[in-house]
C-alpha cells in the first residue's frame, strides 16, 4: 500500500514517522462587558506573538540562511497590521464580543481574500496569515503550541500543514522530510523544504490520519509517493535511489554556469520567476540566466497605502543590482481580479477577472502608473532592465502605455536624472485577442512573454480555480499550442523574441512542445532551473521540432500527452 500526493521538494527519506498534531484552538463568541480588558489582552497578545517571531526569525537564519529567514519580519509587519488590529477592534466594540474571537473572524477574512486569489503564488500567501493567526490564538486562548525544534532523532514530520514557523524550526540534521495533508508547490513550506534540501509531498489528504508516531516509511519526493512499513526489499532499493539522487544533484550543480544548449546546438534562456528582491538570491543560485517575470504586486500588498517612488526604486534596484548584466522582466502593477487591494477601493464587478484589472487600472490611474514607471526607470541603470504589461487586449493598450513610460522618461531626464538607453518594452500574452493579433502587435513590441496560465482558461472559458471544470484547464490541448506558436511565429518574423513566464514554462512535459515550436526563453522557479537545462540538453532542437508539429495537428489533449510520453521513452 502507498499514498500519493503533490512531488514538492526532491529526494528520499526513509525514517520514522514524527506527528507533528495541531492544539485546539477553536474559538467561540462570547458576550464581554470590560472593553478595556479585552484591548489590553489583544495588545500583550501582540507583543508576545513579535517576540515569538524574532526568537524564530533567529533559528531560521540558523538554518535557512538570511534570505529565507526575512519572511518573519513580513510577519512581524502582519501582526502589527494596523488594518488587522482596527477592525479586530471594531468588532471588539461594536458587538461587545471576546477580542479572541474578533481577531479570528479578522484573520479569516484576510485568509479568504489570499485563497480566492488565482495567482498560485499569492493564494499561497494565505498560509501566512494563518500562521500569525495560530500564534496570536495561542497567547489570547493560553493554549502552547507544538515546538518542532524539539526533535532531536532522524524522522519524517507528518502534519495537517507546516507553516513558515514550522519549517524554520526544523534541523535538518535530525528531519529528514515531510508530508502534508494539505498545501502546494508554491506553499511556504513547499519553498522552506527546497531551501532546507529535504524531500516533502504535500496536498495528500489525509496523510496524519493515515499514519502513526515511530512508523516507519519511505518519503518519495520525486514521484510524490509514501510507503508505510517498507519491506527490507523495498528499502534496500529505495536506498540505492537514494545513491542515485545524491550523483544526479552534483551533476546538477555543474550546470549552474552553463549555457542551455540542445543536444543539436540550439540555444534557449532559462529565467527565474520572483516576487520579492530576495527571490531574486535563489535565482542566481540556481544558474538563472535572467529574470523572466518579477511580480511587483507584493509591493502594494499587506499595507494601507500606494508604495512610495523611492520604495518601489529600493526593490527594483536590488534584483537589477543581483542579477548584474542578465535581464530582468518586470511587470507592472498586475492588481484587480483575485488581487484586492483594499486601499484603491476598487470597484465590485461581477466578473473581475475579465473587468477594472492590471493594465487597465494603470492605464486609468495614471498617478498610480506614473510612480511605478518613474521608480522602474530611476532603477534602470544598474542593471538590464525589460518592461512588460500585462493583460493587453488591444493594441492601443500597449501604445498607450508605451507612451506613459516614454514621457516618464523625458520627465527623469528633464530632471537631470540618469535613465537606461537600452530598456526593452514587451507585454504579456494572456488574452486570445493578443495572440490571435499577434502579428500586428509584433510590429509594435520589444518581446512577447506569454501567460499561459490566463492563457488557457480564457481561451477555454474554463475557471482553473473550479472544480466542475477543472478539466478542461488544458496547457497541452492543440488550441492552446496554436495560440503559442502563432505567437513565436509572429515575433521571429519581425526579428522580436517570444518567452513564457506561465507554469507551463516549467514543465517536463510542455519544455519539448516549447522548444520545438521555437520558444527563445522558458521562466520558472528557481529550484527547476537546473533539471530543465539537464532535460534541454539532453533533447534535439530538430527531432522536437517535428514532435510539435504533429502535436500542431493532433484533435484531442490526450493525443498530444501520449505523443510526448512517448517521445520522452
Amino acid at each position: 500500500m502507498s499514498f500519493k500526493g503533490i512531488a514538492a521538494s526532491d529526494g528520499i527519506a526513509i525514517a520514522k514517522v514524527f506527528r507533528l498534531e495541531e492544539p485546539n484552538l477553536t474559538v467561540d463568541p462570547h458576550e464581554i462587558t470590560d472593553v478595556d480588558a479585552e484591548i489590553v489582552r489583544f495588545e500583550e497578545a501582540i507583543k508576545k506573538t513579535v517576540v515569538d517571531l524574532e526568537a524564530i526569525k533567529i533559528k531560521a537564519a540558523a538554518n535557512l540562511g538570511e534570505e529565507e529567514a526575512m519572511v518573519f519580519d513580513a510577519h512581524i509587519n502582519m501582526v502589527n497590521d494596523p488594518e488587522i488590529r482596527e477592525q479586530t477592534l471594531a468588532k471588539v466594540k461594536e458587538g461587545l464580543v471576546n477580542v479572541a474571537w474578533a481577531f479570528d473572524s479578522v484573520a479569516n477574512g484576510f485568509v479568504a481574500m489570499f485563497e480566492a486569489m488565482d495567482d498560485e503564488y499569492f493564494r499561497e500567501r494565505a498560509a501566512d496569515i494563518k500562521d500569525i493567526k495560530k500564534r496570536m490564538l495561542s497567547h489570547l486562548l493560553g493554549v502552547p503550541l507544538n515546538d518542532p525544534s524539539t526533535i532531536n532523532e532522524e524522522v519524517v514530520v507528518v502534519a495537517y500543514d507546516l507553516t513558515p514557523s514550522d519549517t524554520a524550526q526544523l534541523n535538518r540534521n535530525f528531519v529528514k522530510g515531510f508530508a502534508t495533508n494539505i498545501g502546494g508547490r508554491t506553499s511556504h513550506s513547499a519553498i522552506m523544504a527546497r531551501s532546507l534540501e529535504i524531500p516533502a509531498i504535500v496536498g495528500m489528504g489525509t496523510i496524519l490520519e493515515d499514519t502513526t508516531d515511530g512508523q516507519l516509511i519511505i518519503l518519495d519526493g520525486l514521484d510524490g509517493v509514501i510507503i508505510p512499513d517498507p519491506t527490507d526489499a523495498q528499502i534496500a532499493e529505495y536506498e540505492a535511489k537514494i545513491a542515485d539522487f545524491k550523483a544526479m544533484k552534483e551533476e546538477l550543480k555543474k550546470l549552474k554556469d552553463e549555457p542551455t544548449i540542445t543536444k543539436d546546438g540550439h540555444r534557449v534562456e532559462l529565467a527565474a520567476n520572483i516576487g520579492t528582491p530576495e527571490d531574486a538570491k535563489g535565482a542566481t543560485a540556481n544558474g538563472a540566466e535572467g529574470v523572466g517575470l518579477y511580480r511587483t504586486e507584493f509591493l502594494y500588498m499587506d499595507r494601507n497605502e500606494l508604495p512610495t517612488e523611492e520604495e518601489q526604486f529600493v526593490a527594483y534596484k536590488e534584483v537589477l543590482e543581483e542579477m548584474k548584466d542578465k535581464p530582468v522582466i518586470v511587470r507592472t502593477l498586475d492588481i484587480g481580479g483575485d488581487k484586492e487591494l483594499p486601499y484603491l477601493q476598487l470597484p465590485h464587478e461581477m466578473n473581475p477577472f475579465l473587468g477594472y484589472r492590471a493594465l487597465r487600472i494603470c492605464l486609468d490611474r495614471k498617478d498610480l502608473f506614473r510612480t511605478q514607471l518613474r521608480a522602474l526607470l530611476r532603477a534602470s541603470v544598474y542593471g538590464k532592465l525589460y518592461v512588460m504589461f500585462p493583460m493587453v487586449a488591444v493594441l492601443n493598450e500597449f501604445r498607450d502605455a508605451k507612451q506613459a513610460l516614454l514621457e516618464a522618461k523625458a520627465e527623469l531626464i528633464a530632471e537631470g536624472i540618469e535613465v537606461s538607453e537600452d530598456i526593452q518594452i514587451g507585454m504579456m500574452v494572456e488574452i486570445p485577442s493578443a495572440a490571435v493579433l499577434a502579428d500586428q502587435f509584433a510590429k509594435e513590441v520589444d518581446f512577447f512573454s506569454i501567460g499561459t496560465n490566463d492563457l488557457i482558461q480564457y481561451s477555454m472559458a474554463a475557471d482553473r480555480m473550479s472544480e466542475k471544470v477543472a478539466y478542461l484547464y488544458q496547457p497541452y490541448n492543440p488550441s492552446i499550442l496554436r495560440l503559442i506558436k502563432m505567437v513565436i511565429d509572429a515575433s521571429h518574423k519581425e526579428g522580436k523574441w517570444t518567452g513564457m513566464c506561465g507554469e507551463m514554462g516549467g514543465d517536463t512535459m510542455a519544455i519539448p512542445l516549447l522548444l520545438g515550436m521555437g520558444l527563445d526563453e522558458f521562466s520558472m522557479s528557481a529550484s527547476s532551473i537546473l533539471a530543465a537545462r539537464k532535460q534541454i540538453g539532453n533533447l534535439s532542437k530538430k527531432e522536437m521540432e517535428e514532435m510539435a508539429e504533429k502535436a500542431l495537428n493532433m484533435s484531442t489533449v490526450e493525443e498530444v500527452m501520449a505523443l510526448v510520453e512517448a517521445s520522452a521513452k
